[in-house]
Protein backbone atom coordinates (compact mmCIF):
# COMPACT_ATOMS: atom_id res chain seq x y z
CA UNK A 1 0.00 0.00 0.00
CA UNK A 2 3.09 2.20 -0.01
CA UNK A 3 2.87 3.17 -3.25
CA UNK A 4 -0.72 4.01 -2.79
CA UNK A 5 -1.89 7.86 -3.04
CA UNK A 6 -5.19 8.34 -0.77
CA UNK A 7 -5.28 12.55 -1.49
CA UNK A 8 -6.07 14.43 -4.80
CA UNK A 9 -3.64 17.31 -4.48
CA UNK A 10 -4.86 19.63 -7.41
CA UNK A 11 -8.73 19.00 -6.38
CA UNK A 12 -7.37 20.44 -2.74
CA UNK A 13 -5.54 23.59 -4.55
CA UNK A 14 -8.38 24.33 -6.72
CA UNK A 15 -10.80 23.72 -4.12
CA UNK A 16 -9.19 25.63 -1.36
CA UNK A 17 -8.06 28.64 -2.82
CA UNK A 18 -11.99 29.16 -4.54
CA UNK A 19 -13.16 28.75 -0.75
CA UNK A 20 -10.49 31.50 0.84
CA UNK A 21 -11.85 33.67 -2.38
CA UNK A 22 -15.32 33.33 -1.17
CA UNK A 23 -14.63 33.81 2.52
CA UNK A 24 -12.77 37.21 1.25
CA UNK A 25 -15.61 38.27 -0.31
CA UNK A 26 -18.55 37.23 2.67
CA UNK A 27 -16.50 40.20 3.97
CA UNK A 28 -16.43 43.05 1.84
CA UNK A 29 -12.95 42.35 0.25
CA UNK A 30 -10.84 41.78 3.31
CA UNK A 31 -9.53 38.55 5.45
CA UNK A 32 -7.16 38.13 8.18
CA UNK A 33 -6.73 34.57 7.98
CA UNK A 34 -4.98 33.14 10.69
CA UNK A 35 -2.82 30.10 9.07
CA UNK A 36 -2.18 27.08 11.76
CA UNK A 37 0.38 23.94 11.17
CA UNK A 38 3.53 24.74 8.64
CA UNK A 39 3.22 26.30 5.66
CA UNK A 40 6.04 25.38 3.84
CA UNK A 41 7.22 21.74 5.10
CA UNK A 42 3.75 20.41 6.15
CA UNK A 43 5.43 16.65 6.30
CA UNK A 44 2.76 15.15 8.52
CA UNK A 45 -0.04 16.06 6.50
CA UNK A 46 2.09 14.30 4.17
CA UNK A 47 2.30 11.04 6.11
CA UNK A 48 -0.83 10.81 6.98
CA UNK A 49 -2.73 11.60 3.46
CA UNK A 50 -0.61 9.95 0.51
CA UNK A 51 -0.52 12.85 -2.46
CA UNK A 52 -0.36 15.53 -0.04
CA UNK A 53 2.39 17.70 -0.94
CA UNK A 54 4.71 19.33 1.91
CA UNK A 55 4.18 22.49 0.45
CA UNK A 56 0.81 21.96 -1.12
CA UNK A 57 -0.07 25.52 1.07
CA UNK A 58 2.04 27.66 -0.43
CA UNK A 59 1.59 26.51 -4.04
CA UNK A 60 -2.44 27.62 -3.09
CA UNK A 61 -1.34 30.78 -2.25
CA UNK A 62 0.55 31.31 -4.82
CA UNK A 63 -2.22 31.00 -6.72
CA UNK A 64 -3.78 34.18 -5.09
CA UNK A 65 -0.04 35.94 -5.13
CA UNK A 66 -1.62 39.26 -6.54
CA UNK A 67 -3.92 38.96 -3.46
CA UNK A 68 -2.20 38.16 -0.36
CA UNK A 69 0.42 39.84 1.49
CA UNK A 70 2.00 38.10 5.17
CA UNK A 71 2.37 38.90 9.05
CA UNK A 72 4.37 36.88 10.39
CA UNK A 73 4.13 36.16 14.48
CA UNK A 74 7.11 35.64 16.97
CA UNK A 75 6.22 35.81 20.77
CA UNK A 76 8.53 37.79 23.01
CA UNK A 77 8.87 35.04 25.37
CA UNK A 78 9.50 32.32 22.72
CA UNK A 79 12.59 34.81 21.94
CA UNK A 80 13.62 35.71 24.81
CA UNK A 81 13.60 31.63 25.78
CA UNK A 82 15.46 30.79 22.42
CA UNK A 83 12.51 28.46 21.90
CA UNK A 84 13.99 26.07 18.87
CA UNK A 85 11.92 24.22 16.49
CA UNK A 86 12.09 20.42 17.03
CA UNK A 87 12.23 19.26 13.43
CA UNK A 88 15.40 22.19 12.56
CA UNK A 89 16.84 22.50 15.43
CA UNK A 90 17.01 26.71 15.23
CA UNK A 91 15.39 28.87 17.59
CA UNK A 92 12.10 30.62 16.54
CA UNK A 93 13.78 34.22 15.74
CA UNK A 94 16.35 32.36 13.36
CA UNK A 95 13.17 31.13 11.75
CA UNK A 96 10.98 33.91 11.25
CA UNK A 97 14.36 35.35 9.67
CA UNK A 98 14.24 31.76 7.39
CA UNK A 99 10.63 31.57 6.66
CA UNK A 100 10.77 35.32 5.42
CA UNK A 101 13.84 34.68 2.91
CA UNK A 102 11.39 31.44 1.65
CA UNK A 103 8.50 33.62 1.24
CA UNK A 104 10.10 36.41 -0.84
CA UNK A 105 12.03 33.81 -3.07
CA UNK A 106 7.95 32.43 -4.14
CA UNK A 107 7.55 35.91 -4.80
CA UNK A 108 5.05 36.18 -1.73
CA UNK A 109 4.86 39.67 -0.26
CA UNK A 110 6.05 39.92 3.74
CA UNK A 111 4.86 42.79 4.76
CA UNK A 112 5.52 43.12 8.35
CA UNK A 113 6.35 41.19 11.71
CA UNK A 114 4.66 41.61 14.89
CA UNK A 115 6.39 40.40 18.42
CA UNK A 116 3.35 39.50 20.42
CA UNK A 117 3.13 39.06 24.33
CA UNK A 118 5.86 42.10 24.49
CA UNK A 119 6.72 43.56 28.07
CA UNK A 120 10.20 45.08 27.45
CA UNK A 121 12.11 41.54 26.93
CA UNK A 122 15.15 42.55 26.51
CA UNK A 123 16.17 39.86 23.65
CA UNK A 124 12.59 40.73 21.81
CA UNK A 125 13.91 44.41 21.55
CA UNK A 126 17.18 43.35 20.15
CA UNK A 127 15.30 41.13 17.90
CA UNK A 128 13.17 43.69 16.29
CA UNK A 129 16.32 46.30 16.11
CA UNK A 130 17.62 43.28 14.27
CA UNK A 131 14.81 43.38 11.69
CA UNK A 132 14.43 47.04 11.46
CA UNK A 133 18.19 47.20 10.75
CA UNK A 134 17.30 44.88 7.85
CA UNK A 135 14.27 46.91 6.63
CA UNK A 136 11.47 44.84 7.67
CA UNK A 137 8.90 47.01 9.47
CA UNK A 138 7.93 45.27 13.16
CA UNK A 139 5.27 45.95 15.27
CA UNK A 140 4.46 45.12 19.14
CA UNK A 141 1.59 43.51 20.56
CA UNK A 142 1.45 44.13 24.61
CA UNK A 143 0.23 41.87 26.77
CA UNK A 144 -3.75 42.18 28.08
CA UNK A 145 -4.30 41.50 31.55
CA UNK A 146 -7.23 38.90 32.48
CA UNK A 147 -6.93 38.19 28.41
CA UNK A 148 -8.96 36.53 27.35
CA UNK A 149 -11.87 36.90 29.75
CA UNK A 150 -11.86 40.61 30.58
CA UNK A 151 -13.71 41.34 27.04
CA UNK A 152 -14.54 45.07 27.59
CA UNK A 153 -10.78 45.75 28.71
CA UNK A 154 -9.89 44.08 25.22
CA UNK A 155 -11.87 45.36 22.77
CA UNK A 156 -10.95 48.79 24.40
CA UNK A 157 -7.91 51.70 23.59
CA UNK A 158 -6.48 50.01 26.70
CA UNK A 159 -6.76 46.75 25.06
CA UNK A 160 -6.28 46.10 22.01
CA UNK A 161 -6.22 49.60 20.55
CA UNK A 162 -2.72 49.68 22.76
CA UNK A 163 -1.40 47.39 20.22
CA UNK A 164 0.48 48.78 17.17
CA UNK A 165 -1.92 49.01 14.13
CA UNK A 166 -0.14 47.16 11.17
CA UNK A 167 -0.83 48.55 7.74
CA UNK A 168 -1.98 46.08 4.95
CA UNK A 169 -2.76 46.78 1.60
CA UNK A 170 -4.15 43.62 0.38
CA UNK A 171 -7.42 41.59 0.37
CA UNK A 172 -5.62 38.50 1.76
CA UNK A 173 -3.64 38.90 5.24
CA UNK A 174 -1.99 35.56 6.29
CA UNK A 175 -1.35 35.26 9.54
CA UNK A 176 1.48 32.61 10.15
CA UNK A 177 4.10 32.16 12.85
CA UNK A 178 7.29 29.88 13.75
CA UNK A 179 5.36 27.92 16.02
CA UNK A 180 2.26 27.58 18.09
CA UNK A 181 1.52 29.53 20.73
CA UNK A 182 2.75 32.99 19.73
CA UNK A 183 -0.66 34.72 19.19
CA UNK A 184 -1.77 34.58 15.65
CA UNK A 185 -5.73 34.66 16.38
CA UNK A 186 -4.97 37.71 18.48
CA UNK A 187 -2.77 40.11 16.21
CA UNK A 188 -6.31 39.22 14.01
CA UNK A 189 -8.42 40.46 16.34
CA UNK A 190 -6.54 43.49 17.03
CA UNK A 191 -6.30 44.12 13.04
CA UNK A 192 -10.21 43.96 13.17
CA UNK A 193 -10.55 45.61 15.45
CA UNK A 194 -8.22 49.03 14.36
CA UNK A 195 -9.80 48.27 10.78
CA UNK A 196 -13.15 48.61 12.26
CA UNK A 197 -12.09 51.99 13.92
CA UNK A 198 -10.85 53.04 10.86
CA UNK A 199 -14.36 51.97 8.94
CA UNK A 200 -12.84 49.16 6.82
CA UNK A 201 -14.76 46.45 6.40
CA UNK A 202 -12.57 43.25 7.71
CA UNK A 203 -13.21 39.70 8.47
CA UNK A 204 -11.44 36.58 10.45
CA UNK A 205 -10.87 33.61 9.12
CA UNK A 206 -8.65 30.19 10.13
CA UNK A 207 -6.77 27.69 8.02
CA UNK A 208 -6.28 24.56 10.29
CA UNK A 209 -5.67 21.15 8.29
CA UNK A 210 -6.45 19.36 11.62
CA UNK A 211 -8.24 17.95 12.80
CA UNK A 212 -10.34 17.32 9.69
CA UNK A 213 -13.98 18.62 10.51
CA UNK A 214 -15.74 15.99 8.26
CA UNK A 215 -14.23 13.11 9.40
CA UNK A 216 -14.92 11.04 12.24
CA UNK A 217 -13.74 11.63 15.57
CA UNK A 218 -12.32 8.57 15.76
CA UNK A 219 -10.62 8.55 12.05
CA UNK A 220 -7.19 6.99 12.09
CA UNK A 221 -6.43 10.64 10.95
CA UNK A 222 -7.80 13.18 13.29
CA UNK A 223 -6.31 10.63 15.68
CA UNK A 224 -2.64 10.86 14.25
CA UNK A 225 -3.12 14.84 14.90
CA UNK A 226 -3.94 14.07 18.09
CA UNK A 227 -0.88 12.21 18.79
CA UNK A 228 0.96 14.53 17.02
CA UNK A 229 -0.07 17.39 19.42
CA UNK A 230 0.16 14.99 22.44
CA UNK A 231 2.80 17.30 23.90
CA UNK A 232 0.33 20.44 23.68
CA UNK A 233 -2.69 18.37 25.71
CA UNK A 234 -4.95 18.84 22.64
CA UNK A 235 -7.72 16.38 22.40
CA UNK A 236 -10.09 16.53 19.50
CA UNK A 237 -14.30 16.40 20.08
CA UNK A 238 -17.58 16.65 18.87
CA UNK A 239 -17.61 20.85 18.19
CA UNK A 240 -21.04 21.58 20.53
CA UNK A 241 -21.87 24.90 18.92
CA UNK A 242 -22.17 23.50 15.35
CA UNK A 243 -24.72 20.28 16.61
CA UNK A 244 -26.47 22.95 17.98
CA UNK A 245 -26.60 25.42 15.29
CA UNK A 246 -26.95 23.05 12.39
CA UNK A 247 -27.47 19.51 13.78
CA UNK A 248 -24.39 18.45 12.05
CA UNK A 249 -21.75 16.45 13.94
CA UNK A 250 -18.30 18.09 13.27
CA UNK A 251 -14.92 17.31 14.32
CA UNK A 252 -12.33 20.47 15.89
CA UNK A 253 -10.30 20.67 19.20
CA UNK A 254 -10.40 21.34 22.58
CA UNK A 255 -9.11 25.15 22.25
CA UNK A 256 -11.10 26.15 19.62
CA UNK A 257 -14.12 24.66 20.92
CA UNK A 258 -13.43 26.75 24.37
CA UNK A 259 -12.41 30.15 23.48
CA UNK A 260 -15.02 30.14 20.84
CA UNK A 261 -17.42 31.89 23.35
CA UNK A 262 -15.08 34.63 24.12
CA UNK A 263 -13.99 35.15 20.84
CA UNK A 264 -17.44 35.58 19.29
CA UNK A 265 -18.30 37.89 22.21
CA UNK A 266 -15.04 39.84 21.11
CA UNK A 267 -16.19 39.47 17.11
CA UNK A 268 -19.69 41.12 18.42
CA UNK A 269 -18.09 43.61 19.89
CA UNK A 270 -16.15 44.81 17.59
CA UNK A 271 -18.70 44.30 14.68
CA UNK A 272 -22.06 45.35 16.81
CA UNK A 273 -24.37 42.65 19.10
CA UNK A 274 -26.04 40.81 16.57
CA UNK A 275 -23.43 40.59 13.90
CA UNK A 276 -21.38 38.32 14.11
CA UNK A 277 -20.75 35.55 11.10
CA UNK A 278 -19.74 32.50 12.85
CA UNK A 279 -22.47 29.82 14.46
CA UNK A 280 -19.07 27.48 15.84
CA UNK A 281 -15.38 26.82 15.56
CA UNK A 282 -16.33 25.05 12.58
CA UNK A 283 -17.95 28.00 10.92
CA UNK A 284 -14.30 30.07 11.54
CA UNK A 285 -12.19 27.36 9.33
CA UNK A 286 -11.66 27.37 5.45
CA UNK A 287 -10.12 23.56 5.14
CA UNK A 288 -11.35 21.40 3.00
CA UNK A 289 -8.98 18.63 3.03
CA UNK A 290 -11.50 16.14 4.01
CA UNK A 291 -13.05 16.48 0.61
CA UNK A 292 -10.16 15.75 -1.31
CA UNK A 293 -9.26 12.56 0.33
CA UNK A 294 -10.16 9.81 -2.50
CA UNK A 295 -8.51 6.63 -0.92
CA UNK A 296 -9.81 6.56 2.67
CA UNK A 297 -8.49 3.13 3.48
CA UNK A 298 -4.70 4.26 2.14
CA UNK A 299 -5.08 7.24 4.44
CA UNK A 300 -6.43 5.24 7.51
CA UNK A 301 -3.04 2.50 6.88
CA UNK A 302 -0.73 5.95 6.64
CA UNK A 303 -2.43 7.00 9.95
CA UNK A 304 -1.70 4.09 11.55
CA UNK A 305 1.76 4.09 11.18
CA UNK A 306 2.21 7.94 11.72
CA UNK A 307 0.41 7.19 15.56
CA UNK A 308 3.53 4.18 15.72
CA UNK A 309 5.92 6.88 15.14
CA UNK A 310 4.67 9.48 17.17
CA UNK A 311 4.84 6.98 20.20
CA UNK A 312 8.47 5.91 19.34
CA UNK A 313 9.55 9.62 18.98
CA UNK A 314 7.54 10.39 22.34
CA UNK A 315 9.42 7.08 23.66
CA UNK A 316 13.13 8.07 22.89
CA UNK A 317 12.30 11.71 23.89
CA UNK A 318 11.11 10.51 27.72
CA UNK A 319 14.72 8.66 27.45
CA UNK A 320 16.76 11.48 26.64
CA UNK A 321 14.85 13.67 29.37
CA UNK A 322 13.14 15.79 26.78
CA UNK A 323 9.58 14.19 26.95
CA UNK A 324 7.32 13.36 29.66
CA UNK A 325 5.06 10.32 30.81
CA UNK A 326 2.30 11.99 30.14
CA UNK A 327 2.36 12.73 26.63
CA UNK A 328 3.71 9.13 26.29
CA UNK A 329 0.30 7.89 28.21
CA UNK A 330 -1.80 9.54 25.68
CA UNK A 331 -0.16 8.19 22.86
CA UNK A 332 -0.84 4.58 24.53
CA UNK A 333 -4.18 5.36 25.34
CA UNK A 334 -4.78 6.68 21.57
CA UNK A 335 -3.35 3.42 19.98
CA UNK A 336 -5.14 0.84 22.94
CA UNK A 337 -8.73 2.53 21.28
CA UNK A 338 -8.02 2.19 17.81
CA UNK A 339 -6.22 -1.40 18.46
CA UNK A 340 -2.85 -0.34 17.06
CA UNK A 341 0.13 -1.98 18.48
CA UNK A 342 4.03 -1.40 16.88
CA UNK A 343 3.93 -4.93 15.49
CA UNK A 344 2.36 -3.02 12.19
CA UNK A 345 5.46 -1.44 11.50
CA UNK A 346 7.67 -4.22 9.82
CA UNK A 347 11.18 -2.55 10.22
CA UNK A 348 10.61 -3.27 13.97
CA UNK A 349 10.86 -6.85 13.83
CA UNK A 350 13.35 -6.84 11.45
CA UNK A 351 16.05 -4.18 12.96
CA UNK A 352 15.51 -6.28 16.16
CA UNK A 353 16.12 -9.82 14.89
CA UNK A 354 19.14 -8.07 13.08
CA UNK A 355 20.35 -6.93 16.33
CA UNK A 356 20.06 -9.99 18.53
CA UNK A 357 21.45 -12.04 15.24
CA UNK A 358 24.68 -9.96 15.65
CA UNK A 359 24.70 -8.98 19.25
CA UNK A 360 25.07 -5.14 18.10
CA UNK A 361 22.87 -2.37 17.03
CA UNK A 362 21.12 -2.64 13.68
CA UNK A 363 18.66 -1.06 11.06
CA UNK A 364 16.20 -2.05 8.78
CA UNK A 365 14.46 0.23 5.81
CA UNK A 366 11.26 -0.63 4.09
CA UNK A 367 11.62 0.70 0.86
CA UNK A 368 8.77 2.06 -1.11
CA UNK A 369 8.33 -1.47 -3.17
CA UNK A 370 7.59 -3.36 0.25
CA UNK A 371 11.38 -4.73 0.56
CA UNK A 372 12.97 -4.96 3.96
CA UNK A 373 16.77 -4.24 4.11
CA UNK A 374 18.73 -4.56 6.59
CA UNK A 375 22.27 -3.14 7.73
CA UNK A 376 24.80 -4.09 11.11
CA UNK A 377 27.20 -2.32 12.97
CA UNK A 378 30.96 -3.13 11.77
CA UNK A 379 34.12 -2.23 12.25
CA UNK A 380 34.05 0.44 9.12
CA UNK A 381 30.31 1.35 9.46
CA UNK A 382 27.45 2.12 11.82
CA UNK A 383 24.47 0.34 11.19
CA UNK A 384 22.66 3.27 10.19
CA UNK A 385 25.52 3.93 7.62
CA UNK A 386 25.36 0.28 6.70
CA UNK A 387 21.96 -0.20 6.17
CA UNK A 388 21.69 2.99 4.08
CA UNK A 389 24.31 1.72 1.51
CA UNK A 390 22.28 -1.95 1.42
CA UNK A 391 19.45 0.42 0.40
CA UNK A 392 20.95 1.84 -2.18
CA UNK A 393 22.56 -1.39 -3.65
CA UNK A 394 19.11 -2.70 -3.42
CA UNK A 395 17.76 -0.09 -5.48
CA UNK A 396 20.25 -0.04 -7.83
CA UNK A 397 20.17 -3.95 -8.25
CA UNK A 398 23.57 -4.01 -7.16
CA UNK A 399 25.23 -7.10 -5.46
CA UNK A 400 25.15 -6.88 -2.15
CA UNK A 401 28.53 -8.05 -1.24
CA UNK A 402 29.89 -5.50 -4.13
CA UNK A 403 32.44 -3.19 -2.17
CA UNK A 404 30.89 0.56 -3.40
CA UNK A 405 33.36 2.49 -0.73
CA UNK A 406 37.36 0.75 -0.46
CA UNK A 407 38.49 0.79 2.64
CA UNK A 408 41.32 3.15 1.69
CA UNK A 409 38.76 5.93 1.52
CA UNK A 410 37.18 4.86 4.87
CA UNK A 411 40.40 4.47 6.87
CA UNK A 412 41.75 8.08 6.52
CA UNK A 413 38.01 9.28 7.44
CA UNK A 414 38.92 6.93 10.58
CA UNK A 415 42.16 8.33 11.29
CA UNK A 416 41.02 12.16 11.08
CA UNK A 417 37.63 11.34 13.35
CA UNK A 418 39.55 9.77 16.18
CA UNK A 419 43.54 10.79 15.85
CA UNK A 420 42.98 14.62 14.68
CA UNK A 421 39.11 15.70 15.87
CA UNK A 422 39.17 13.63 19.51
CA UNK A 423 36.53 11.29 18.36
CA UNK A 424 35.55 7.89 20.29
CA UNK A 425 33.55 6.41 17.75
CA UNK A 426 35.88 5.60 14.42
CA UNK A 427 32.56 4.32 12.32
CA UNK A 428 31.25 6.08 9.28
CA UNK A 429 27.84 8.05 10.15
CA UNK A 430 25.41 8.31 7.19
CA UNK A 431 26.96 11.82 6.19
CA UNK A 432 30.58 10.80 6.07
CA UNK A 433 29.46 7.34 4.55
CA UNK A 434 27.69 9.32 1.46
CA UNK A 435 30.86 11.99 1.10
CA UNK A 436 32.60 8.55 1.12
CA UNK A 437 30.22 7.37 -1.35
CA UNK A 438 30.36 10.38 -3.99
CA UNK A 439 33.98 10.77 -3.59
CA UNK A 440 34.33 6.66 -4.87
CA UNK A 441 31.68 7.63 -7.65
CA UNK A 442 34.48 9.33 -9.67
CA UNK A 443 35.94 6.58 -10.24
CA UNK A 444 33.36 3.73 -9.32
CA UNK A 445 30.32 3.04 -12.03
CA UNK A 446 28.48 1.15 -9.30
CA UNK A 447 29.11 3.67 -7.03
CA UNK A 448 27.81 6.28 -8.93
CA UNK A 449 24.64 4.03 -9.82
CA UNK A 450 24.11 3.90 -6.04
CA UNK A 451 24.00 7.48 -5.75
CA UNK A 452 21.49 8.19 -8.29
CA UNK A 453 18.64 6.29 -6.29
CA UNK A 454 19.50 8.41 -2.76
CA UNK A 455 15.97 10.29 -4.51
CA UNK A 456 14.02 6.33 -4.61
CA UNK A 457 14.27 6.93 -0.83
CA UNK A 458 11.98 9.23 -0.12
CA UNK A 459 8.65 8.20 1.39
CA UNK A 460 10.66 4.66 2.86
CA UNK A 461 9.96 3.54 6.46
CA UNK A 462 13.45 2.62 8.90
CA UNK A 463 13.88 1.57 12.46
CA UNK A 464 16.97 1.25 14.40
CA UNK A 465 17.82 -0.89 17.47
CA UNK A 466 19.10 1.78 19.74
CA UNK A 467 18.82 6.23 19.44
CA UNK A 468 20.33 7.22 16.46
CA UNK A 469 22.75 10.43 16.46
CA UNK A 470 21.57 13.40 15.46
CA UNK A 471 23.36 13.16 12.75
CA UNK A 472 21.78 10.06 11.18
CA UNK A 473 18.56 11.19 12.24
CA UNK A 474 18.71 14.43 10.22
CA UNK A 475 20.02 12.60 7.28
CA UNK A 476 17.22 10.82 6.95
CA UNK A 477 14.86 13.22 7.38
CA UNK A 478 16.71 15.20 4.41
CA UNK A 479 16.70 12.42 2.12
CA UNK A 480 12.30 11.87 3.03
CA UNK A 481 12.90 8.35 4.96
CA UNK A 482 10.53 8.38 8.19
CA UNK A 483 12.72 6.84 10.55
CA UNK A 484 11.99 5.28 14.40
CA UNK A 485 14.32 4.02 16.88
CA UNK A 486 13.97 1.69 19.88
CA UNK A 487 14.07 3.71 22.91
CA UNK A 488 17.73 2.80 24.21
CA UNK A 489 21.03 4.11 23.66
CA UNK A 490 23.79 2.22 22.30
CA UNK A 491 26.24 2.06 25.05
CA UNK A 492 25.34 2.70 29.33
CA UNK A 493 26.65 6.50 29.63
CA UNK A 494 25.41 9.45 30.94
CA UNK A 495 26.71 11.85 28.12
CA UNK A 496 26.01 10.96 24.89
CA UNK A 497 27.34 12.98 21.81
CA UNK A 498 25.24 13.49 18.63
Amino acid sequence: MQNRIGFDNEKYLKMQSENIRQRIAQFGGKLYLEFGGKLFDDYHAARVLPGFQPDSKVKMLLEMKEEAEVLLVISADDIERSKRRGDLGITYDEDALRLIDAFREIGLYVSSVVITHYQGQNAAELFQKRLETLGIRTCRHYIIPNYPADIPLIVSDAGYGKNDYVETSRSLIVVTAPGPGSGKMAVCLSQLYHEHKRGVSAGYAKFETFPIWNLPLKHPVNLAYEAATADLNDVNMIDPYHLEAYHVTAVNYNRDVEVFPVLNAILERIRGAGNTPYHSPTDMGVNLVGDCIIDDEVCCAASRQEIIRRWYAAACALRQGLGTQEEMRKIETIMRSAGITTDERPTVAAALKRAEETGEPAMAIQLCDGRIITGKTSSLLGAASACLLNALKALGDISRRTRLISPNIIEPIQHLKVEHLGGHNPRLHTDETLEALSICAVTNPMAEVAMEQLSALRGAEAHASVILSRVDESLFHKLGVNVTCEPRYQVTKLYHKS
